[in-house]
């Protein structure tokens, strides 16, 4: 029975490796091993992710943002072209969103608003505002909006017809959470998206009251 042993050499060049039989037959083996080069990392720019959506943004994702999403739908009982001109009228919008304040547009840039919100939820006094850009929008039948500055929020509301007298009205919001809310950011979705029903039930009522008043 013969035995082996294994023996390390280093040195600031390289790393030997020499592997010992002390045999008749077989020599000695030495393997040089390359200088180990430290490892190699890819840096990726700051802001260089975007969070996957269906609402199209200019605005950089960053990792370390937390974005939430809200859907509501409710058929009304009025045609798509009667909602989708209510609706289009952003100033009357508190009128049906119970935690709007006001909504002003800009005199001198009306794609231009800015909305004010102040509500207390949560255990927590909520008041934001931010500057909304209003995007080219298909008559009667889709209105889409994104922030330019302050509270970051994007969304869409769109019309779909289900009768002569009769629409569906689609409503998604995509926002992101503020740091005052991030410790209870699991319970605010379903809190908003709560938000959002009683706006669309009070928009439904709204615009059959303003339809049957024409």
């Amino acid at each position: 029975m013969c035995s082996s042993a294994i023996s390390f050499i280093s040195s600031p060049q390289s790393l030997s490796l020499t592997h010992v039989f002390p045999t008749k037959t077989n020599p000695i083996f030495n393997c040089r091993v390359p200088p180990l080069k430290p490892p190699s990392f890819i840096r990726i720019p700051y802001g260089s992710f975007k969070k996957p959506s269906f609402f199209t943004s200019s605005k950089p994702f960053s990792p370390l943002m937390k974005w939430q999403d809200c859907t509501v739908k409710m058929e009304i009982d009025v045609p798509a072209s009667v909602a989708y001109q209510l609706y289009s009228d952003r100033e009357a919008i508190p009128n049906w969103m119970p935690f709007v304040s006001s909504v002003k547009v800009l005199e001198d840039k009306p794609d231009l608003s800015r909305w004010f919100v102040k509500y207390k939820a949560l255990g927590r006094n909520i008041e934001y505002s931010w500057l909304a850009k209003n995007m080219e929008p298909i008559p009667n039948q889709k209105i889409h909006w994104r922030s330019l500055e302050g509270f970051g929020n994007r969304g869409a509301v769109r019309f779909y017809p289900k009768g002569p007298s009769s629409c569906l009205v689609d409503l998604r919001i995509s926002y992101e959470v503020p740091q005052l809310l991030i410790p209870v950011a699991s319970v605010l979705q379903p809190f908003m998206e709560n938000l959002l029903e009683r706006g669309m039930d009070r928009f439904a009522k709204f615009a059959k009251s303003s339809s049957s008043t024409r």
